[in-house]
């Protein structure tokens, strides 16, 4: 007998969910799109999870049940290989997917078959505020850079890119996985965000992201810096720990350091003549990061010489900026004065 290919493969990693496991699970039974298989991946849970997984008689379900504890990554890859729908809809075993959630992922993957990845907007469970995230796939793009805008549990892929180009979630990305593949999946076909609230996440203590956060900043850092490689990767080793460091908000750069950071700015404009990013949305994050600069080093101070004075106006002439006199009278006024002038 000729098993029918599910449209859909809802791939839900669990460990220690009891909590919010049954309205994780009765969200995904609840879809008003039926066509799915439901694989949920136990890693070794020591609470309750597995034995309310076990209540359910829906045969859509797939439970499988880990003997050691591997990771959340190493349960998302084994469920790459076993799924066998047309489409892969993540989920995670704390978070509620609305009823239209698949029916409307679906729809758009379906119209158009560029687009390779449909994310959703969302909202907080016991929150009313929505969270509306870039749609088109040049904003998603440039947004990237500044970081994830994408919500894992809300994505739906196309299971062929992801045989066709052995993906898989790298575990050296933990816990930042899911915005290492966004970067990659980017360069085989189109991104998406669906404009409308379709997941309700929980945000609580014990998940990955508030356990492991300072460790998510700094891979998340790796990971632009490799998005920026897309561009040019031989330009970027010159200058990419000036990058790393003006991104980091608990590191100072130095005027010589900015400098720097200026010449990396110019040459990936000139390398993205060709328009791999958004020429107006890259234009615009450099200068964004050059303003919040400008603002820390010159504007905030509480002291002032002639040698601010000139690295101001040295700063705007190698920017090619409009210079205004009022910005730097004001300047000057405040380096004879010594002081914060409003």
């Amino acid at each position: 007998m000729i098993l029918k290919q599910p449209k859909i493969t809802v791939l839900m990693p669990v460990y220690n969910c009891e909590l919010y496991i049954r309205e994780a699970v009765d969200s995904i039974l609840n879809q008003t799109f039926k066509d799915f298989e439901f694989l949920i991946i136990d890693d070794a849970s020591s609470d309750e999870t597995v034995m309310i997984l076990k209540s359910y008689c829906d045969p859509r379900i797939q439970l499988i049940e880990k003997q050691i504890n591997t990771g959340y990554t190493n349960s998302l890859n084994q469920g790459l290989k076993l799924a066998k729908g047309e489409f892969i809809a993540r989920m995670d075993g704390d978070d509620i997917s609305l009823p239209e959630r698949f029916a409307k992922q679906v729809s758009l993957l379906d119209k158009n078959p560029e687009v390779i990845m449909c994310g959703t907007s969302y909202s907080i469970i016991g929150e009313n505020e929505i969270f509306l995230l870039p749609e088109s796939h040049q904003e998603i793009k440039v947004n990237l850079l500044k970081g994830n805008c994408i919500v894992h549990p809300s994505v739906m892929l196309r299971n062929n890119i992801i045989v066709a180009n052995n993906i898989s979630y790298d575990q050296q990305t933990e816990p930042a996985e899911d915005y290492d593949l966004w970067v990659r999946l980017l360069l085989l076909g189109k991104l998406h965000n669906l404009q409308e609230c379709l997941l309700r996440y929980r945000v609580h203590d014990s998940q990955v992201s508030s356990v492991r956060n300072k460790q998510q900043v700094q891979v998340a850092k790796n990971v632009r810096l490799k998005l920026l490689c897309s561009l040019e990767n031989s330009i970027l080793q010159t200058h990419k720990n000036i990058y790393l460091k003006y991104i980091d908000d608990e590191e100072e750069l130095t005027f010589e350091e900015f400098t720097g950071l200026i010449d990396l700015k110019i040459k990936l404009l000139n390398a993205n003549v060709n328009g791999f990013f958004c020429i107006d949305g890259f234009n615009s994050y450099w200068v964004q990061m050059e303003s919040n600069f400008i603002n820390y080093y010159f504007k905030n101070r509480t002291s002032y010489s002639i040698l601010i004075l000139k690295q101001y106006v040295s700063i705007f002439s190698k920017l090619n900026s409009r210079l205004k006199p009022k910005e730097i009278i004001k300047l000057f006024v405040k380096t004879l004065l010594n002081h914060k002038v409003k």
